[in-house]
């Protein structure tokens, strides 16, 4: 049985974590689930194959799909029992529960429909295609961000990028890289390559040191690992919310330090949703405070409700039992795989659900993982095999998916490698 949004939370209250647990203490977990049974029952996808790729897209939960069914029931037919809008003070509230869940006020919170929505508004407005300098990114970023940058790069930016060494980024390496000319540094807080992820507050401090802005993106960190910031000395964030913040496609946001908005990022784009008290006659209007001013038209509420609703979910059972349960599932196929020839490309210490190996037959293990209903991500051109971990996630499933990878389990049921 599925329970419904408000029978879940009553449940879950409990698992709120008031400290942060010692690293030794998630290492050495028992083999035993952090959440109860009833966390798996609202991502029925869970019980159709063992989902082992969040990092690519999180299963809807029924507290989402629950959020959009009462949007689109009002849309529909109007306020009633179960139908409730997404309008303007939801929107506002919103914006307040995702900055406290990064560390940022709401007026520095934009709505975008994606990270590289979000990427190209700041890069867009920090004018690097025109201006002189450099900027500096690294070779785990995103497919997305190391297009744009290559680029921009045919347009007169310099671009530096920071090869990988054993599959993480040295900050030292950074730091030869950042000089005086740097104009940004941009990188993914959390790597979808292999999990990794920055010492940010190390980078920020040397980039600001030489004059230079960074932006991150976080869209494979928040809801998984804890995030500030203001204590991390990030200046842009963007993300989107169909990974770990467990909405859906098409929906994200943008983060903008406030003392950098207007000025330092001025915006490139303009809509209604950057003013009020518009008077049609004297065409007048009062530009909204804060990063409103990077929004333009209508927002896509429907995927706004799911999001708010994978936000609440994510704040009841809390970011740090999260990561203990994660870090349980991640050491052991840290553990188990590499001694069946699946090389890890995750340094041990990553804190993140994300972990890669090296494959030597990639279509074999493609073919291995969809007739073991398995689902994971294999980079076929590149021999890489990435398996991520959720709140769903059961120990149960790493015996399956360790279990299939070795060859010891076959079936002839057919299934789907997302």
């Amino acid at each position: 049985m599925i329970l419904g949004r408000r029978d879940f939370l009553a449940g879950a209250g409990a698992l709120a974590f008031s400290s942060r647990p010692a690293l030794a203490a998630v290492q050495n977990a028992p083999r035993s689930s952090v959440f109860p049974p009833m966390v798996r029952t609202q991502f029925p996808g869970a019980s159709v194959e063992t989902y082992l790729n969040a990092a690519a897209i999180h299963p809807l939960g029924a507290f989402a799909a629950e959020a959009i069914e009462q949007t689109m029931a009002f849309r529909m037919r109007g306020a009633g029992p179960g139908r409730a809008d997404f309008g303007v003070d939801k929107q506002n509230d919103l914006k307040v529960r995702f900055g406290k869940m990064i560390g940022a006020k709401a007026s520095e919170i934009a709505f975008t429909s994606s990270t590289s929505d979000g990427e190209n508004i700041v890069v867009l407005g920090l004018d690097l295609a025109k201006r002189k300098g450099n900027v500096v990114i690294d070779e785990l970023h995103f497919t997305s961000s190391l297009y744009m940058f290559k680029e921009l790069e045919k347009k007169g930016v310099e671009l530096r990028i920071i090869k990988h060494r054993d599959w993480a980024i040295d900050v030292k390496d950074m730091d030869r890289a950042i000089d005086k000319n740097t104009r940004l540094v941009s990188l993914a807080l959390v790597s979808n390559v292999n999990g990794f992820m920055h010492d940010v507050k190390a980078v920020s401090d040397i980039a600001h040191a030489r004059g230079a802005y960074v932006f991150t993106d976080i869209i494979q960190a928040v809801g998984a690992v804890p995030i500030d910031v203001r204590a991390l000395g990030i200046d842009f964030a963007a993300t989107g919310t169909y990974k770990w913040l467990m909405g859906e496609r098409g929906f994200g946001f943008l983060y903008v330090r406030e003392e950098h908005q207007g000025t330092v990022l001025p915006t490139t784009r303009y809509g209604h949703r950057q003013v009020a008290n518009f008077n049609r006659a004297e065409l007048t209007w009062e530009p909204l405070p804060g990063a409103a001013m990077y929004e333009s038209g209508n927002i896509a509420v429907l995927l706004a409700a799911a999001v708010s609703a994978g936000i609440d979910f994510v704040n009841e059972l809390g970011i740090y039992k999260i990561r203990t349960h994660a870090r349980q599932l991640t050491d052991r196929l840290q553990t188990e795989l590499p001694p069946l020839g699946y090389k890890s490309l995750t340094p041990r210490e990553t804190p993140t659900p994300i972990v890669a190996f090296a494959l030597k037959d990639a279509a074999a293990t493609a073919k291995a993982l969809q007739a073991g209903k398995v689902a994971g991500t294999v980079i076929a051109n590149e021999n890489r095999l990435r398996l991520s971990v959720s709140v769903f996630n059961t120990h149960e499933d790493i015996d399956k998916a360790v279990a299939v990878l070795s060859g010891k389990t076959s079936t002839n049921s057919a299934g789907a490698l997302r």
